[in-house]
């Protein structure tokens, strides 16, 4: 088994947090397909998956030059109102025939790249996580243009309270002994390289997608408490620039909450290494001990003025 994807994750380009409903409409891209959403622990809006078909190279280390037909699967998705991420995704299957069949042959596989000639899934993995070549299938493409439109919505008024960049994570899911591998490459960029016993399920998209939520919670976070400048602009400054994070973000930490259980040892596995919430918790303890002395201060200085 491989599969591979790619979610981009940012802030929804609204200036306060969307209700339910509108999720629903924000979200409804497709005549007659429904939007499934949650509302616990957190509300979590679906919409309908898209199809896209492919013919071209896929991903190799070695560069060689392989060929897949079929169609990738896309999804987009609002987390607590306020976090959009598009995501997509493919299964890679040796094709039976070594020639390109009818798009309704393929269009029958929804999810499923058939690759036409040899290919080994080791180098295809290896490709699609490191620096794949120019003009080969590119999911992330897919997944920005399918957030770019829920982010086009006219129900959004384009009045975003802070502006922080998009993260992107490319996953692969093979068949092996449980591991789990999650890779920083650059302020945006990620890998994960997850390997797990039994074949693919929807499940393993909702932890990369469940990651990839609290990866961009996280560096947004680290990302306005540096803008803040702790210690080195004044207290009440500071804290004006930590009120998006406190407004707009930390309520939404729930790490695993969407996850089916049997694959939440591999969250665990992160938490020990690199460990998301201890970190987020630092982070989120810095942004309320700055709240708390700035607000000792204002009212040590409200008394001192009462005394004059």
């Amino acid at each position: 088994m491989l599969v591979i994807g790619e979610v981009h994750t940012g802030l929804l380009q609204n200036s306060g947090e969307i209700s339910e409903s509108t999720c629903r409409q924000v979200l409804g891209l497709m005549a007659g397909e429904s939007v499934r959403v949650s509302r616990r622990p957190i509300v979590h809006a679906l919409s309908p998956e898209r199809l896209t078909g492919v013919d071209c190279a896929l991903p190799a280390a070695s560069r060689s030059r392989i060929r897949g037909v079929g169609t990738v699967v896309s999804r987009c998705a609002v987390t607590g109102g306020r976090v959009a991420q598009g995501s997509s995704y493919v299964r890679v299957v040796r094709s039976e025939t070594d020639r390109r069949l009818p798009w309704s042959h393929y269009l029958s596989r929804p999810g499923v790249v058939e690759v036409l000639g040899k290919a080994k899934a080791a180098d295809l993995a290896e490709g699609f996580t490191g620096d794949p070549a120019p003009g080969c299938l590119d999911l992330g493409a897919v997944s920005g243009r399918f957030l770019d439109l829920v982010q086009a919505s006219p129900l959004l008024d384009r009045r975003a309270p802070f502006k922080i960049p998009r993260t992107s994570l490319r996953w692969v899911a093979e068949t092996g002994e449980p591991s789990i591998r999650f890779t920083l490459h650059t302020e945006q960029e990620r890998t994960l390289r997850l390997t797990h016993p039994g074949p693919f399920t929807p499940a393993v998209v909702d932890l990369c997608e469940d990651l990839a939520t609290h990866d961009w919670l996280l560096t947004s976070l680290l990302v306005i408490v540096e803008r803040a400048r702790i210690g080195a602009t004044p207290g009440a400054q500071a804290v004006a620039r930590l009120a998006p994070a406190i407004d707009h973000l930390m309520h939404l930490w729930m790490p695993a909450a969407r996850v089916e259980e049997w694959l939440t040892p591999f969250w665990e596995s992160l938490e020990r290494r690199p460990g998301f919430t201890r970190q987020w918790r630092s982070l989120v303890d810095r942004v309320r001990d700055q709240v708390a002395m700035n607000t000792l201060a204002l009212l040590s200085a409200t008394a001192e003025a009462g005394r004059r």
